[in-house]
């Protein structure tokens, strides 16, 4: 089954509607345990009897008369699907849809098959690794997009270093002497760096180098390209 398939099966309710009263029972059942909770979505899962609710950027399972909750991975059986996985995978493509082509650095395959969103700081060592080797994904025909991710947070060192690299003149150049310790120009420049750290915390993003590929699955550290390229071909359509 495709990752597609799987995106229409975590999709699926059975009922087309949900009644408001189901849903104010839920609702109360989480405003019970957690009284500031921020409900973001809440739709009938997959399994019957029970809803699906995003509450702090996390899924939990709620009973439709609001006396159960788990908060864990929503299997299908059958499928031997992770559908829990599967509506972050839908989650992650929304919201990485805000982020346009221009916000990105971007490597890309001279004959590109697949595109790839790596959440990268500048320092962390595998992320070097993986830049290191950029050229032999892009050879794999994977077009590799970074999204400046600084490890230690938005008034860091770090932070300050990926602004500079984002405002230099020649951004693929000033990551690559970046990512190899050699000087970049220190430079402020309105940048969407915030904006984008905001969006990989909201789609769980703790570590980098993070991976998201086209269909939103989210692959964490360092792949190997022949290795990467053959984890995203096993679930291709």
């Amino acid at each position: 089954m495709n990752y597609p398939s799987l995106i229409m099966l975590a999709l699926a309710s059975g009922s087309a509607c949900a009644g408001n009263a189901e849903e104010d029972k839920i609702r109360a059942a989480i405003f019970a345990l957690v009284p500031d909770a921020k409900i973001e979505s809440l739709r009938p899962s997959a399994m019957p009897g029970v809803y699906e609710a995003l509450v702090g950027g996390n899924e939990v399972y709620v009973s439709t008369d609001g006396k159960f909750l788990l908060a864990g991975a929503l299997w299908d059986v059958p499928g031997k699907t992770n559908l829990t996985e599967v509506s972050r995978a839908v989650r992650r493509q929304r919201e990485l849809e805000a982020i346009k082509p221009e916000q990105r650095i971007v490597f890309a395959a001279e004959r590109p098959a697949h595109r790839i969103t790596v959440f990268t700081d500048l320092d962390c060592g595998f992320c070097r690794k993986l830049h290191e080797n950029v050229q032999a994904y892009n050879d794999a025909g994977i077009s590799v997009e970074y999204v400046l991710f600084p490890r230690g947070g938005l008034d860091s060192p770090s932070y300050n270093a990926a602004v500079s690299v984002w405002c230099a003149d020649d951004r693929k150049q000033a990551l690559t002497l970046a990512k190899r310790s050699d000087p970049v120009t220190p430079k402020i420049c309105p940048n969407p760096i915030r904006e984008e750290f905001a969006i990989g915390q909201r789609i769980g993003i703790g570590s980098t180098p993070s991976i998201v590929t086209e269909d939103g699955r989210l692959l964490l550290g360092y792949i190997e390209p022949q290795q990467l390229l053959a984890q995203i071909d096993a679930t291709s359509p």
